[in-house]
């Protein structure tokens, strides 16, 4: 059984949507592969024929493996792994939360290959790329062909990507996300990610937060200025905690606040029972702790950043 006829790799961008256009929404765009191959495997084994006809590999486009400081924002393109991620200075010092999130994602093989963008375009709340990248205020450049030929991509909200469980706004069969943007956090801000998982064959995550904080001062007991706080999966897109941040703006994180802001946390999420990671109970107790765990160390962070 054939699995597919053809294989591309494009240099360019427009390359690559000419390419998409010509097989009429039978090809899929490819990078590491971890989660489109992974699908396929399971419907040749299932005797079904795979549903498309070519790979579209965006990782030979001009710039996709390139992570890069442009202007006030940090770009990550369509091609760059996880284990670069984690290996960045500059998403170490300026988006640390998103180091801490790649860094969990599978095991070494997995992040070697497997991309923070394909990672965006799977569309999974529990995606721990995306978990991060939500606090950041992080946008997509998704980029298609018009009458006139191939446009520059448009930098569109992330959050506005989600439809669903696995549902994305991005048509993968005609459109291609070629990058993703933030604001570098700068002097008295900082970000931290945590998650809970079970240890055992597959690494799923139970929760993941991310926190990212601005202080008044260069002081952990200073005012919280701003906050950012995403979790999942706690609903069927990448969840961002609108209540629990508004709550906290202009106060300083003592107990009694962590405590109320728990409270709201919990009251405003809405967990689900996963077989195959866990019941909504048992989130709705870990709700808290990572609330704590991860605000805390993006005020620590943020007291000590210049």
């Amino acid at each position: 059984m054939k699995v597919f006829d053809n294989y591309h790799l494009p240099t360019t961008v427009v390359q690559a949507l000419e390419l998409l256009a010509q097989y009429e929404g039978r090809a899929r765009v490819v990078a590491g592969g971890t989660d489109l191959l992974v699908d396929t495997q399971a419907e040749y084994y299932e005797g079904r024929r795979p549903h498309f006809d070519a790979l579209i590999d965006v990782t030979g486009i001009a710039g996709a493996g390139e992570i890069r400081a442009r202007d006030e924002y940090i770009e990550i393109g369509c091609g760059v792994t996880h284990t670069q991620i984690v290996a960045s200075p500059l998403i170490q010092k300026h988006a640390a939360a998103l180091a801490e999130a790649c860094s969990v994602v599978g095991g070494p093989q997995v992040r070697n290959v497997a991309t923070l963008c394909g990672n965006v375009a799977h569309a999974l709340p529990a995606a721990d790329g995306t978990v991060a990248l939500m606090i950041l205020d992080a946008e997509a450049a998704v980029a298609r062909q018009s009458r006139s030929g191939t446009d520059s991509p448009d930098w569109v909200p992330l959050a506005a990507l989600f439809q669903g469980p696995g549902k994305s706004a991005v048509d993968s069969t005609r459109e291609l996300i070629t990058a993703l943007r933030f604001r570098a956090l700068g002097a008295r801000e900082a970000s931290a990610f945590s998650r809970v998982m079970r240890p055992q064959g597959v690494a799923l995550p139970i929760l993941g937060m991310a926190t990212r904080v601005r202080l008044s001062a260069l002081d952990i007991h200073a005012r919280i200025e701003d906050v950012a706080i995403s979790a999942g999966p706690v609903a069927p897109v990448p969840y961002r905690a609108s209540a629990v941040e508004e709550f906290l703006r202009g106060k300083t994180a003592d107990q009694p606040v962590l405590q109320e802001a728990a409270e709201l946390l919990v009251a405003n999420a809405h967990p689900r029972t996963s077989a195959h990671r866990a019941t909504k109970e048992y989130r709705f107790e870990l709700l808290p702790m990572l609330l704590q765990q991860t605000l805390r160390a993006a005020l620590e962070r943020a007291a000590q950043s210049a």
